[in-house]
């Protein structure tokens, strides 16, 4: 780090930026598959992807390495076999087998996939091969934090001195998306490696985007067979996990800490009455239940010969039927994830609506932790309106409506099992109205909705809720305090609306004043100056804000992204939620109550945004934006990390290997 400059030395030096900094998750690298396709074509040559190089260090660091074999090679499907094939859409069968990477919960989490070809075919591009335009590349999409995303792979597989597959394979030893699709995913996450640990619930919500529901079933629901038949004929998945322990073979056939797909139900009548079966599939291809129902099991002679023939395979394939009374014994979890959440509502068929926000927990700021381990912080924690709304064509015209609350922690690490998850939970109060942020005073005074709060170190929480029509307010946080990470909340329910604090009845007030009676509200520098200059700021009436036509030329052409002159209602929107952001953290650091940050304040205020400069970039925006002492007002804050947060934007959109980027003269 660069020392500060003579002049700049005031009060003490604050503390070196890059230490203590929030961590933001880092994005993975996008790469234009259809772009690279063509170029390889033209040039007629095959892809390599140094992004995801053909080398140990994609594999990965830890006891992975130990299980390689020797001489480890990376072929492509063209030199294992003799007519490689992606995908063999009318082969019925399970075909994917677990390599040396310990992820049966991808694997079961993938076969689950299998039985939706609609959805399949979203995550898995049907329209590649290895004859009809092939140049060594293969695309896969992946649900990641919010957003669908294309990983771009190269075709170059590790493989035994055999010529075998080392991670997944298919029995039919010319069919290869399951392994280019492992590869991918590897990628997504850093290594193969970063595979090896991980939960059923995580990769089916990577594959779909939907909503896990997680049922104990040491504590199932009395319906959950009818919760199993509606998950069957409707658009989920589902995946389980045995008992906690160490991976090994059971007496019952049965894997210990592993996990399985649900590949089918069925009610079936014996001599003595209806007996209810789950079919399962090991990852492994192999090794299976020994217990009742099982491929050898005497029960099968209680059922018809037609029924009998239908439903036993006597096959070492592992899949398997056992009992109902049996999967709640043997199993711990079973994970269900649906495209909507009506599984556990009557109210099938229905639509459903779904809402994302955003958000973080930075220390010192907004990482409050939990009521029960530190109440007096927790206040600090984000905050999100959530208004439930009546439904109209509901059968019950009063009453609860149902309404799922999904948080999910974003790791900050490139790789997935370097960042251990932190605790989190939410909490939900309902509320009167819908104002501005709630004081410490109310989390003293009221209980939550959810009084018994679940903190989970698991990647996402998920909790079901039937709600009276009304305003609530949710609070997410982590166990302890000052712990920081980013994070996503979803809402999904028959009807509802949801904002964060940064959005309440002040920007509903706003927008009535400025746009509402306006068709195409667009705003020019100079109204915006006015816009600006003449908003009552509540709540922040320590110094007067006032903001040159400059500035407003300057934020206006910062934020017009399609170069027309104005700002859209939208662009409007993201600058108000942005200007109410910085003022907070403006005030916050303001200890003079100047209406002006020296250099040290204005190092501490960058942090609290979560942003990390350089103790250098910092001094020349100083000398940007201060003033002749080096200090800055709110305006030139306001300027200053606007530009600093829509360059990073652009700096990641345009970067090919995160390191720089290459631009034409108009860029």
């Amino acid at each position: 780090i660069m020392p500060f400059l003579p002049c700049l030395k005031k009060k003490q030096s604050p503390v070196p930026l890059g230490r203590n900094i929030f961590q933001k998750h880092t994005p993975p690298i996008q790469q234009n598959y259809q772009a690279l396709l063509e170029t390889c074509l033209k040039n007629k040559c095959l892809f390599t992807d140094d992004n995801f190089p053909a080398h140990i260090s994609s594999i990965g660091v830890g006891a992975l390495l130990k299980k390689l074999p020797r001489n480890l090679q990376w072929k492509r499907p063209h030199a294992l076999h003799r007519s490689p094939i992606f995908y063999a859409p009318n082969r019925k069968q399970l075909d994917l087998c677990q390599g040396l990477v310990e992820n049966c919960w991808f694997l079961a989490a993938l076969e689950a996939l299998t039985f939706h070809q609609d959805i399949l075919a979203a995550v898995v591009p049907q329209n590649q091969s290895f004859e009809r335009k092939y140049a060594g590349i293969f695309h896969f999409r992946f649900w990641h934090f919010g957003e669908w995303i294309d990983v771009v792979v190269d075709d170059r597989l590790p493989v035994n001195e055999a010529g075998e597959l080392v991670f997944v394979s298919s029995v039919y030893k010319n069919v290869f998306w399951g392994a280019l699709l492992e590869k991918a995913y590897a990628k997504l996450y850093g290594s193969y490696e970063d595979l090896q640990i991980g939960q059923v619930s995580e990769a089916l919500v990577d594959f779909t985007g939907g909503v896990n529901i997680r049922i104990k079933l040491a504590a199932a629901p009395p319906d959950l067979w009818d919760i199993l038949t509606r998950a069957t004929y409707s658009r989920s998945l589902m995946g389980c996990q045995t008992h906690l322990g160490a991976t090994k073979v059971l007496k019952n056939g049965l894997v210990a800490g592993h996990a399985y797909t649900v590949t089918g139900i069925r009610k079936v009548t014996c001599q003595h009455g209806p007996e209810n079966l789950v079919r399962l599939r090991n990852p492994w291809g192999k090794i299976e239940w020994k217990g009742d129902w099982s491929d050898s099991s005497y029960k099968w002679e209680l059922l018809s010969p037609k029924e009998k023939i239908l439903l036993r395979k006597k096959k070492e394939d592992g899949e398997f039927w056992m009992s109902l009374r049996d999967f709640k014994i043997h199993f711990v979890d079973l994970m269900i994830c649906k495209l909507t959440p009506d599984l556990m509502s009557q109210e099938d068929g229905k639509k459903w609506m779904y809402s994302l926000k955003s958000g973080r927990w930075v220390k010192g700021s907004t990482a409050g932790g939990s009521l029960g381990f530190c109440n007096g912080t927790f206040w600090m924690n984000p905050q999100y309106w959530l208004n439930v709304l009546p439904v109209e064509d509901s059968k019950k015209k009063l009453g609860s409506c149902n309404v799922v609350i999904s948080l999910m922690q974003k790791h900050s690490s490139k790789h997935r099992n370097r960042a251990p998850h932190l605790f989190i939970g939410f909490s939900l109060y309902k509320y009167q109205e819908s104002s501005r942020k709630l004081p410490p005073a109310f989390f003293t005074r009221h209980q939550p909705v959810n009084k018994h709060q679940v903190f989970l170190d698991e990647r996402e929480v998920t909790h079901d809720f039937h709600l009276e029509p009304g305003v609530y307010m949710i609070v997410p946080s982590t166990l302890e305090p000052q712990q920081e990470s980013e994070f996503i909340l979803r809402v999904f329910s028959r009807k509802h609306e949801i904002v964060d604090r940064y959005e309440g009845k002040s920007w509903q007030d706003f927008f009535t004043k400025h746009f509402e009676q306006v068709s195409n509200p667009e705003i020019n520098a100079v109204q915006l100056q006015r816009i600006l200059n003449n908003i009552s700021w509540r709540n922040f009436q320590s110094f007067r804000l006032s903001f040159s036509l400059d500035a407003c030329q300057g934020i206006l052409a910062l934020l017009d992204l399609n170069a027309s002159g104005t700002l859209s209602i939208q662009e409007f929107r993201v600058l108000w939620k942005r200007l109410l952001f910085y003022l907070e953290v403006f005030q916050k650091r303001d200890t003079s109550r100047s209406g002006k940050l020296d250099l040290v304040e204005l190092h501490a205020a960058v942090q609290e945004t979560g942003i990390s400069l350089s103790n250098e970039v910092c001094n020349l925006m100083a000398i940007r934006y201060g003033d002749p002492d080096l200090k800055i007002s709110f305006e030139s804050f306001v300027c200053f990390m606007l530009r600093v947060e829509i360059m990073g934007e652009a700096f990641r959109n345009l970067t090919q290997d995160g390191k720089g980027i290459y631009l034409w003269e108009s860029e």
